[in-house]
């Protein structure tokens, strides 16, 4: 069995790195927050995500029955006019997802 100081550098290093590895975005991020490139993808970078993300699940939970493609266009309608009226991302997403789901379970398809 390996000695106490062998042990002790072992989680010492471990620890260094798994430290410096959660620091390092920060510190080369922070010269960075006063960019107007920065600025702009924050703006702009969670609407394009959002729409992709939107379409992915689209295209994977499309359905085999028009029943089911109706009960996806209304959770799609739901999440994109809450999204529109309160600008949440959040809320838009969970009230659409328990739309759909709700739907689906009660009505089927």
């Amino acid at each position: 069995m390996p000695d106490t100081g062998y042990m002790a550098l072992l989680v010492g290093v471990s620890a260094a790195v798994t430290w410096a590895l959660r620091a390092l975005p920060f510190a080369v991020l922070a010269p960075m927050r006063d960019s107007a490139v920065v600025r702009y993808l924050s703006v702009h970078m969670p609407v394009g995500v959002m729409a992709m993300l939107a379409l992915y699940s689209v295209k994977t939970v499309v359905g085999d029955t028009a029943l089911q493609l109706l009960w996806l266009v209304m959770a799609v309608a739901v999440t994109a006019g809450l999204q529109l009226w309160r600008g949440r991302a959040l809320l838009s997403i969970l009230v659409g997802t328990a739309c759909y789901v709700t739907l689906m379970t009660v009505w089927g398809g």
